[in-house]
C-alpha cells in the first residue's frame, strides 16, 4: 500500500532534493554515467540527455564563496557570477566537481569573461548565444546546438542519433507539462498553497536526475492539492504577487519570504526557474529536430535579448491568468541587463496592465532583510 504523505512533507522533500543529489551525482559517476553541468535556462538539455548523460544546475546562489571569487574577480560584479566562480574555484560544489564538462553561454559580458577563467581549470564548452531573436540569429543558434552535439560525440566517443534527441525532447516536454499543471493550481483564488512551497517543487525538480520519474510525482502532488482545495483547504485571501527579474533560489528566496511574511502570496514566478523555463515546449512535430530545439530555447524572454518582446508577452499573460494584484521585480546588484530593462517592465506593468510594480535590488547577503521587509510590507499594504 502506498503511503500518502502530507503536503508539507512532500514540499520539504523537494526542498531537500538538491542536497540529496550531492550523493546521487557521485553514485552516477561511480557507474560511469557522464555528468554535464550548466548555469543557464538557454542550455539545450535534451542534447546531453540524448547521450545518456545526467544534467545538473551548478551552484551559484549563495554568498558562501564570494569572498574567494573576489580575490580574482571585481567586487562590483553580479553576485551570481561571483558565486558561480567561487564554488568552482573552491571545489565546494559537488555538482561542479563531478561534472565532466560545464556548458557556458554568452548571455552577458560578466559571465562570458568568467567562463574564460573557469576554462583554465575545467572543461568548459561555451555556446555562442545570439543577443537577438531574428531568423539570422536562429541560424547561428541552431549551428551552436549542432556544434554542442558534435562536441559531446567527440569528447565521450558516442553517437547521438536524432531518435535519441526526440526521446529526450518527449521526456522533457512531459516534465514541463507536469510542472505547468503544478504552477497552474495557483490560478485558484484564494491560493491553495504558499508560493514558497510552489518554489520548492519547481527548484527541487531541477535536481532530480531521473527526469522520467518527475511527471508522475508532480501529477500526484497536483491531484493532492486539488483534492484538498475542493475540501476547503486553502490560504486566506491575500494580495496576489507575481515575482519577476533575476533567477530566484538560495539566498534570494529572502524576497519571496519577505512577500509572504508581510501579507502577500506569490502566485506565479516569471523568472528563469519559474514560468520562463517551462512555458514553451519543443515542437515534436517539426521534422528538423535541431531547428525545433533552437527555436524553443532562443525564444526564451531573457533581458539579454534586444529587443525582448517575449518577456513582456509572458508577463502580460501571467498577470491576466493569475489575477495578479502587484509585480515585485527582484534584480541583482550589477546585473546590467535586468537593471536596465526594469524601466520597460515598470512601464508595461503600470501603463499597459494598470497594476502596481516595485523593484528591489539585492545581493546574496542577508544584510538587507530588514529593509526588504519594510519596503515590501509598504507595497503590499498599498495593494
Amino acid at each position: 500500500m502506498e503511503i500518502i504523505k502530507d503536503l508539507p512533507e512532500v514540499f520539504e522533500e523537494f526542498a531537500e532534493q538538491r542536497k540529496n543529489s550531492f550523493l546521487a551525482v557521485k553514485q552516477l559517476k561511480d557507474k560511469g554515467v557522464p555528468v554535464v553541468g550548466a548555469y543557464c535556462t538557454y542550455f539545450p538539455q535534451e542534447i546531453a540527455m540524448a547521450m545518456g548523460a545526467a544534467t545538473v544546475g551548478l551552484c551559484s546562489t549563495s554568498d558562501e564563496t564570494i569572498a574567494e571569487a573576489e580575490k580574482e574577480l571585481p567586487k562590483n560584479l553580479c553576485p551570481l557570477i561571483k558565486s558561480s566562480y567561487g564554488f568552482a574555484k573552491t571545489d565546494k560544489c559537488p555538482f561542479f566537481y563531478f561534472s565532466d564538462v560545464v556548458v557556458g553561454e554568452t548571455t552577458c559580458d560578466g559571465k562570458k569573461k568568467m567562463y574564460e577563467y573557469m576554462a583554465e581549470f575545467k572543461d568548459v564548452f561555451l555556446m555562442e548565444l545570439p543577443n537577438t531573436q531574428s531568423e539570422e540569429a536562429l541560424k547561428l543558434w541552431k549551428s551552436e546546438v549542432i556544434r554542442f552535439k558534435e562536441y559531446l560525440e567527440k569528447k565521450f566517443d558516442v553517437t547521438i542519433t536524432e531518435e535519441d534527441i526526440r526521446g529526450a525532447v518527449k521526456t522533457n516536454n512531459e516534465v514541463r507539462n507536469s510542472l505547468k499543471r503544478l504552477y497552474e493550481v495557483m490560478k485558484h483564488d484564494p491560493a491553495p498553497i504558499q508560493g514558497q512551497d510552489l518554489f520548492k517543487v519547481l527548484y527541487g525538480s531541477t535536481f532530480k536526475f531521473d527526469r522520467k520519474a518527475i511527471p508522475a510525482e508532480v501529477t500526484a502532488l497536483v491531484e493532492k492539492i486539488e483534492k484538498e482545495y475542493a475540501e476547503g483547504k486553502m490560504l486566506e485571501k491575500k494580495p496576489r504577487i507575481l515575482v519577476s527579474g533575476c533567477p530566484v533560489g538560495g539566498a534570494t528566496e529572502k524576497v519571496v519570504r519577505a512577500i509572504e511574511d508581510n501579507g502577500g502570496v506569490v502566485v506565479t514566478y516569471e523568472n528563469c526557474n519559474g514560468a520562463k523555463s517551462i512555458d514553451k515546449l519543443v515542437d515534436e512535430e517539426n521534422p528538423d529536430i535541431y531547428d525545433a530545439l533552437a527555436r524553443r530555447y532562443l525564444n526564451i524572454g531573457c533581458s539579454v535579448m534586444t529587443p525582448n518582446p517575449n518577456r513582456l508577452e509572458l508577463l502580460g499573460r501571467l498577470i491576466d491568468e493569475y489575477q495578479v494584484d502587484g509585480v515585485v521585480e527582484m534584480t541583482l546588484q550589477a546585473c546590467h541587463t535586468y537593471n536596465v530593462e526594469s524601466l520597460s517592465i515598470r512601464r508595461f506593468v503600470n501603463e499597459k496592465k494598470g497594476i502596481p510594480y516595485i523593484n528591489v535590488e539585492t545581493d546574496y547577503s542577508q544584510a538587507d532583510i530588514g529593509q526588504l521587509n519594510t519596503r515590501i510590507a509598504a507595497f503590499i499594504e498599498m495593494l
